[in-house]
């Protein structure tokens, strides 16, 4: 990622997905690593890639890790 922007994934809903917020603006909800890579382009990190998503220390991921998607 070439900018930071603060980047919170909030934890998941009791419906699924989790809220995506960049600098402060929730870009939607998120059911999937992919579908967050993809609002991060959307919002002007073209060359992101899935496996940044995962690896980045940047992204804040409140209730669980990019592996958690869904409430218990």
């Amino acid at each position: 990622m070439s900018a930071y922007l603060p980047i919170v994934i909030y934890p998941p809903s009791s419906t699924g997905g989790r809220r995506v917020r960049v600098d402060g603006e929730i870009l939607g909800l998120a059911t999937s690593v992919r579908d967050v890579a993809e609002f991060l382009r959307r919002a002007g990190m073209e060359d992101i890639t899935e496996d940044d998503v995962v690896l980045s220390g940047l992204i804040d991921w409140r209730g669980g890790g990019p592996d958690v998607w869904s409430t218990p």
